[in-house]
């Protein structure tokens, strides 16, 4: 598709067009298209569902590659799943809740796909993803297959080895626990029920905006700096929870990103710390 709004494929929904979006079916063709796109030289970006991202209003001078459904497959191997990069968290989590496999629940309400939430090491409620993956299939520059063991992912906080080389995830395994499916279930609702409580879900956003800085809460320092509410255009500081900036209305990709840089400038004055953002800014602010 070229000239795709790339706000119909964030859940900002904010963002230019791209230069042209094509959706990646299956490993063997992104094996085949990687090398030739680094041979022209063509600037590309591996997408998942959109859910870390903030595309400028300016769009993308390049191509965005899209990880389709049919890296949505999810198998169960005994107490191993194996996910496509496709695959969403929420999916996972509810084939480990059908098979009674325990240890994914933290992730289970969590808005992306395991690739995504792979490359930055996801996680919620006390439970990161590194704590569960043995093994991660990647593809990289010269379009060869590599497998990953845990260690070699070099896992730290919201990153990991995809971050510093350029490897492109196609399936992850996990392994979980054995557990009561009903002990699963209440726990998945529990968090589920603390998520509607606490967090702007009915807004578009990118989820928790910051990284946690060492020592602090970025929620709490946002709104100990008395930005709750804080607004640039449309784009909002949320009431709710300051940790999450939200698109009230009609907000555009520089409101968002002014806000983002008015936070982290007023936080930096009030008390010497430096916000870091999760979100991947991609194009022109």
């Amino acid at each position: 598709m070229p000239n795709e709004p790339m706000s119909r494929h964030t859940t900002f929904r904010v963002g230019g067009e791209a230069g042209m979006l094509l959706q990646v079916s299956t490993p063997q063709q992104l094996k085949v298209m990687i090398p030739l796109l680094n041979e022209q030289k063509i600037p590309y970006f591996i997408k998942g569902n959109g859910s870390n991202l903030l595309v400028g209003d300016k769009g993308y001078d390049g191509i965005i590659l899209e990880i389709g459904k049919e890296f949505g497959n999810i198998e169960v191997k005994g107490n191993l799943i194996v996910a496509g990069a496709g695959a969403l968290m929420s999916s996972i989590a509810q084939e480990a809740l059908k098979n009674s496999l325990t240890g994914f629940e933290f992730a289970s309400g969590i808005p992306g796909t395991i690739g995504g939430g792979i490359t930055m090491n996801a996680g919620a409620y006390d439970g990161e993803l590194k704590d569960i993956v043995t093994k991660v299939e990647v593809i990289n520059s010269d379009g060869e297959v590599i497998s990953l063991s845990n260690e070699e992912m070099n896992f730290g906080y919201r990153t990991s080895i995809i971050k510093q080389k350029p490897l492109i995830v196609t399936s992850v395994t996990l392994s979980l626990n054995n557990g009561d499916s009903e002990k699963i279930k209440a726990r998945m609702d529990e968090l589920a029920a603390k998520r509607r409580e606490k967090q702007p879900l009915e807004y578009p956003s990118a989820g928790s905006t910051f990284k946690r800085p060492e020592g602090y809460f970025a929620g709490k320092l946002i709104m100990d700096a008395g930005l709750r509410g804080y607004t640039v255009g449309g784009a909002q500081v949320s009431e709710k929870h300051c940790g999450f900036v939200i698109n009230k209305g009609n907000a555009t990709a520089e409101d968002v990103y002014e806000l983002i840089c008015d936070v982290q400038d007023k936080v930096k004055a009030r008390f010497g710390v430096v916000l870091e953002p999760e979100v991947i800014f991609l194009g022109v602010f």
